[in-house]
């Protein structure tokens, strides 16, 4: 982890997963979100990781099962993500593979 952000860094996707999702989902087990909440957008991110030789800043109203999803792909040796420009092309956002373009519900940005 880096310490030159406010939100923790991890090296990669599955160590963010192990070591700041899974955490959570014990602490919380009836979230949904990592913000604890049911609907509405927001701001703040949950914390970074790297890929791609990227950093990546994960939005605090991502759903908790699409991250589930990403992970069992990585652990199944997939890659489950595609990088893909916003809408305002001023950036970058990570999508996984096969799943629906509007209301994707995992919100992944470039930091």
């Amino acid at each position: 982890m880096s310490a030159n952000t406010t939100k923790p860094v991890y090296q990669d996707f599955i160590t963010f997963y192990e070591e700041a999702v899974m955490p959570f989902k014990t602490a919380n087990h009836a979230a949904i979100r990592l913000d604890n909440k049911l609907k509405g957008s927001t701001k703040s991110h949950f914390a970074y990781f790297m890929y791609q030789e990227k950093k990546w800043k994960v939005a605090s109203d991502t759903n908790i099962s699409k991250l589930d999803m990403a992970y069992e792909a990585f652990k199944s040796g997939n890659d489950p993500f595609v990088i893909k420009p916003t809408r305002d092309h001023k950036g970058e956002t990570l999508n996984i593979k096969g799943q629906p373009i509007r209301d994707t519900r995992f919100y992944v940005y470039s930091a």
